[in-house]
């Protein structure tokens, strides 16, 4: 909505309502997109390709762009992650589609889903077949972990805009939002 109290002008509005509803429109696009067979299924979770993820949406947005954030770190060097000892490496992008800039992060963990870091760490788990604690290692963080999350990290931010939402959701089939006749 827009309020013109003598800070906006009528056109200012009306340019602001359009591009709302351009991007009301592109989530409707993408989010009837069935994205199932561009899917992968690892240890109960749905992986998205971001390779055609972002071909889709492209296609869509032609206009759209991505960026990876950057951090200094403690020596002033650019890194595209944020990093604390305790809790691990973290990773950002933004997407711009249609005027909309959409943030999203995602934190680098191993294939059990535990948060990497800059050194190899253990912990333990209950052993219901040993009927003990054993001890499991998560392996230091390496540049291709990164990568890939960056590109994870991607694909989830694509999904704010629509495409492929409902495999975050747990759905197996994508949202009709077309009115039954």
């Amino acid at each position: 909505m827009c309020y013109n109290k003598g800070e906006l002008k009528e056109k200012e509005c009306k340019k602001m309502a359009d591009l709302r509803q351009e991007q009301e429109e592109l989530f409707k696009k993408l989010i009837q997109l069935n994205v199932n067979e561009h899917t992968e299924l690892k240890k109960d979770l749905t992986y998205l390709s971001w390779a055609w993820a972002w071909q889709e949406f492209l296609k869509v947005c032609p206009d759209a762009t991505y960026e990876i954030e950057h951090f200094a770190d403690k020596d002033g060097i650019m890194r595209c992650y944020q990093y604390d000892a305790n809790l691990g490496y973290m990773v950002f992008t933004n997407i711009t589609a249609r005027g909309l800039t959409r943030r999203m992060w995602l934190p680098v963990m191993d294939s059990k889903n535990k948060a990497m870091k800059l050194t190899a760490y253990t912990y333990q788990v209950w052993d219901s077949y040993k009927k003990a604690y054993i001890e499991k290692t998560v392996k230091a963080v390496t540049m291709f972990d990164i990568n890939k999350t960056l590109m994870r990290c991607l694909v989830k931010n694509l999904a704010m805009f629509g495409l492929g939402l409902y495999v975050y959701a747990g759905e197996d089939i994508p949202t009709d939002n077309t009115a039954d006749d």
